[in-house]
């Protein structure tokens, strides 16, 4: 996979945006498609599902008219989609945008999905789907529990409230008897670098902004979720499956949404429980890029308009620097 992956992305230019949620990444990506005649690649986890519109701000109808869009609504609601399936699609879009003379722009919040394009999955143990079952079955304590006991590292620095990733550190463990930690550095996990990959990390480019910025724009984004019907679509989305998909239920906005529908806490409540979750999770991406991708920071203003970001960028994607 390694190989594959390194001849693609070495075969042509190729453009990386990423960022925190409600950044502005997918405008932006949008511009610069529009000027340097190129194509988007969603680097988003959860904008592959279809049916999932609004909770995952994803391109509209309009937008992606206006400029192709690759892997979004790639699968059903119930259907699994992980970092390795990622890759292929991926390899695939970049390959077919560069045969049609264009440029590739791979754009989204998924940091997990950018390492994995650029520096591959090496060895990385596959999915145990009897196990999986069990360990999806078992109550998040407990697991947490005996990953704190097999792995303290991993323990310490995984987000405990996200049961997917859990459950995989503890099936790692489990079918290879040794501490997941150990093993994610040997496959392209902690300290590890995208220099090696060609022209990449000069292409690699992230958007921030300040603290009382970002947290604006991410209330006023969820406010416009609620607003545009995202609990409608979370009860259609139930009805399609979503409660079946571990991994698509970790959605921020649809699992809180369910928890209301459900009946344990009021729909104001849950609205400034999105925002809440939706700045936590603002916060461990910028972490995670910071600490794991080599990435030029494009600082943005509040007063800086797409244009006027696209344009920073483009200037230094062209110039090489």
């Amino acid at each position: 996979m390694a190989e594959n992956r390194e001849i693609q992305l070495a075969a042509g230019p190729l453009l990386l945006l990423a960022g925190a949620t409600a950044t502005g990444k997918s405008a932006v990506a949008l511009r610069l498609a529009e000027e340097l005649n190129g194509e988007i690649v969603s680097a988003d986890s959860m904008q592959v599902y279809r049916g999932l519109d609004i909770g995952t701000a994803k391109p509209s109808r309009e937008e992606q008219r206006r400029v192709p869009h690759h892997l979004i609504d790639v699968v059903d609601v119930r259907e699994r989609f992980d970092a390795a399936q990622f890759v292929r699609f991926a390899n695939r879009a970049v390959a077919e945008i560069r045969g049609g003379g264009r440029l590739p722009i791979l754009c989204g919040g998924t940091g997990l999905y950018f390492k994995a394009l650029l520096e591959g999955l090496g060895n990385a143990p596959p999915a145990d789907q009897v196990l999986r079952a069990e360990l999806e079955s078992a109550p998040l304590p407990e697991l947490l529990a005996e990953l704190e006991r097999r792995d303290p590292r991993t323990f310490d620095n995984i987000d405990r409230k996200n049961p997917r990733r859990v459950i995989r550190a503890v099936e790692v463990i489990r079918v290879t008897g040794r501490p997941f930690s150990e093993q994610k550095a040997a496959w392209g996990g902690e300290g590890s670098s995208s220099s090696d990959t060609p022209g990449v990390q000069k292409n690699f480019f992230g958007l921030v902004r300040k603290s009382t910025d970002l947290h604006a724009r991410i209330n006023d984004r969820v406010d416009q979720m609620f607003s545009k019907g995202l609990v409608t679509e979370t009860e259609q989305m139930l009805r399609e499956g979503l409660a079946e998909n571990p991994t698509a239920m970790q959605a921020i906005g649809y699992r809180q949404v369910v928890e209301y529908l459900r009946g344990e806490r009021p729909l104001l409540d849950t609205i400034e429980l999105v925002k809440l979750r939706t700045r936590q999770f603002a916060k461990r991406q910028m972490t995670w890029f910071r600490r794991q991708a080599a990435v030029t920071w494009i600082e943005c203003a509040e007063r800086d308009g797409e244009d006027q970001i696209a344009a920073r960028i483009r200037e230094r994607f062209e110039s090489g620097s």
